[in-house]
Formats: C-alpha cells, structure tokens, sequence
C-alpha cells in the first residue's frame, strides 16, 4: 500500500513539474512540422523591416512554395515600388528584377544554406536545431527564442519567433549580439491551399507577371560619385576614374594600402529583352535590395546605379561593412 501511494506521489509531483497534460513547445513543434511537411504548396504575405544604424528599409513580402523545390519570394520597397523577385524552380536560382528586364542566374543551394526570414522551413528548422532554444507562453501565444545562421552577417544572433493560440505565425524578430532588432517580418496572412498556375514558377511567367508600376530611376550619367565610409586602417582611394560607356557612364574607385579593393559603380537602363547573367555566389539581402555576394565580391543596384565591390583581401563580413557604408548621398574623399 505504502509503494502504491508513492508511485501516486511521485506521479503527481511529475505532472507537476513537468505539466502534465499541458500543450508545450514540443508539442507545438511536432505540429508545426506535421502541418508544413503535409502541405503541398503555401503562400504567405506580410511586411519586413530591416535596419542598418539609423536607416530603416520596409518591404512588402510574398513568399510562394511548392513541393518539391520550387520558391518565389517577392519583395517590394515600400518606398518607392521597386520589386526584386528571388526565384528557385528546376534550373537555377534567380534574382530578378523586372523593372530593368534583367535577370541573375545563381547555382546556388539557396535557400538552405543560411537563415531565411521569410521561409517557414528555415524559421522552423532554426528552432528545431537548437537544443538550447527557450520557450514561453503568453496570454496571446508563444514565443520561441533560437539561435539563427547568417554566415554573411555574423552579427545576427538569434531570432524571436512569435505564434498565436492557433499556431498561427505573427513575427520573427531576428535580433544581434545586443538584442537589438536587425530584421523584423510581420506576417499577415499564411495561404495552406493555393493555386498555382502550371508556369507560375517559371523565369518567364515571374517576369512578365509582375507589376509594372516600379519607379526606378535610371540614368546616362552619374552626377556625384559616391564613396564608402568605412575605409579599413591603412587603406586609401589613390584613383578615381571616369568612363563613357555606350549607355552612360562608369567609374571606378581604386583602394590601395593594407586592404586594397575595387569599387566600381556605373549607370543602368532597362535592357530590350529579358537579359540572363551568370553570376558566381549568393543572393544576399542588403539594405534596400537584393544583391550578390561571391567570397570576394558584392554587386548591388540602388537607384539606377549598380555597384561592384571587389577585393582579394577582404573577407565577406568586411566587403559588406564597407557597402552598408556607401551613402546615397555624396560625401567627401
């Protein structure tokens, strides 16, 4: 009798400790996976906000997925309707841009080889893999805390992935080494059941689907060069020069000293018929666009500009300090 009453006991003092019979986050993660895995396609849409210092960059999102292996990621600036599109079917992975009828073609593991904000596979695989992921429950939902996988931004730590009572995704804040909010994506609608068009994952259907009410600006010449602001310690701009191309205009910026590198900016325009580049990397996110990052390369578009970034020198992380540092407004040498 006295075994009987402590097995009791020490059941009790079990559900105790532990919850018994409470809706935990394993639980929880056991049916986040059960629903992704079951689901042959989905669609979401919400905003993204991304911060670099004081600069704040916001965005409209769709994210698109089919089995197998097919992603669509639209991403709209807010602030002036300029559309990048990420794009991965059965050939290659793309960055397009359809306002310039240009194209980057990648063959790139993306998106699994680093963190992806606006991916549910990749929000959930971060949780599933840190064993030291935290947990807790509020009055509205839960909350998850992991740790995230940036390899071209070492400084983003971790993400804060929020989920209401019906499991629901609300927002992921992906948070660096001061908890301080580098990304933020607010999700406002998670489609289980859409309806794909048979060609909707194709390069061409992307491109010509897309709006058109994009405002970017283009131009034949470059009025002020812009230089970065963050130059590495005994490292100096020694030439600076001017060329004509045939439809605008190029300069280039040679850095010589500890850390030499390159940076060459020059005018785009709209090309006549959908232009395919091959291109060597990865997609990369970066402020205000989409661009491609190489172990020794970065090459971005912003307001009818494109910028390459190049060293033998500088690591990834370094290239990128430098690009964030590239004002849209003329500053001194």
């Amino acid at each position: 009798m006295r075994k009987i009453c402590l097995f009791m006991f020490l059941g009790l003092l079990v559900c105790f400790t532990t919850g018994c019979g409470k809706y935990g986050e394993e639980n929880i993660l056991k049916d986040l996976e059960k629903k992704l895995n079951s689901a042959n396609a989905y669609q979401l849409n919400g905003k993204l906000e991304i911060m670099n210092n004081d600069d704040v960059y916001n965005y409209t999102v769709s994210t698109s997925y089919q089995k197998e292996d097919f992603y669509k990621v639209s991403l709209k600036n807010d602030a002036n309707n300029h559309e990048q599109i990420i794009l991965k079917n059965d050939t290659a992975v793309y960055v397009l841009t359809p306002a310039l009828n240009k194209s980057f073609k990648f063959q790139s593991d993306w998106p699994y080889n680093n963190s992806q904000i606006y991916l549910l596979e990749s929000i959930l695989d971060d949780l599933k893999n840190d064993k030291e992921r935290t947990f807790k429950e509020t009055k509205d939902g839960y909350v998850f805390t992991s740790a995230v996988n940036y390899p071209n931004n070492r400084k983003l730590k971790k993400q804060e992935v929020t989920f209401d009572k019906d499991l629901n995704l609300k927002t992921v804040k992906v948070l660096d080494d001061n908890d301080i909010p580098n990304m933020t994506m607010a999700y406002s609608k998670i489609d289980w059941k859409p309806n794909f068009k048979k060609n909707y994952f194709t390069l061409e259907e992307s491109m010509n689907s897309s709006k058109t009410e994009d405002e970017v600006t283009t131009t034949g010449v470059i009025e002020d060069t812009i230089y970065p602001l963050v130059i590495p310690e005994g490292t100096k701009l020694t030439n600076e020069e001017k060329v004509e191309k045939t439809d605008g205009e190029r300069v280039i910026l040679t850095f010589e000293g500890e850390k030499p590198f390159l940076l060459v900016e020059e005018t785009v325009s709209k090309e006549d018929e959908l232009t395919i580049i091959p291109t060597y990397g990865e997609p990369f996110q970066f402020m205000d666009t989409v661009g491609a990052l190489s172990d020794n390369s970065l090459t971005w578009t912003v307001n009818g500009i494109e910028y390459y970034l190049v060293s033998d020198v500088l690591n990834q992380d370094e290239l990128v300090e430098v690009a964030q540092s590239i004002s849209v407004l003329p500053t001194m040498k």
